[in-house]
């Protein structure tokens, strides 16, 4: 009762035509590999983002609640410096940046300082000229 299998030779155009398909198939996928099937990347922002219009509100001689009100937390509150607060910020753009066209902050190149005295107050405000203007 052992029934064997009888294969009928497949005609010249039906091979052709499904080493055609087969192919096209192949290069289609291994053309749009590169763009659709790629990882997602997120944007990544470091530190905080402030525009010149922004550091503009400080004064000389506000004091450090005055500070983080206006701008936010610093990136960098250095222990062996304590009268510096360092506002630096970097962004490396992902898959929805760069689809928006957003360029690269790199390196630190907006980095703004900002100097105390003993008592709190602001002295000094530097690199305010490093930052966007909106």
């Amino acid at each position: 009762m052992i029934k064997t299998l009888n294969f009928r030779p497949l005609s010249h155009t039906s091979a052709l035509r499904k080493i055609v398909i087969t192919s096209m198939l192949s290069a289609t996928v291994a053309m749009s590999g590169c763009s659709l099937l790629s990882v997602y990347k997120i944007d990544l922002p470091q530190g905080t983002a402030i525009t010149q219009t922004q550091a503009q509100k400080l004064k000389v001689g506000m004091n450090r609640n005055q500070v983080l009100y206006t701008l936010g937390s610093p990136a960098i509150r250095d222990t062996l410096e304590p009268k510096r607060w360092d506002y630096i910020y970097d962004y490396k753009a992902g898959t929805e940046g760069s689809r928006k066209g957003i360029a690269d902050v790199k390196n630190a190149s907006q980095h703004l300082v900002v100097y105390f005295d003993d008592n709190g107050l602001v002295t000094r405000i530097e690199g305010i000229e490093s930052l966007p203007a909106s």
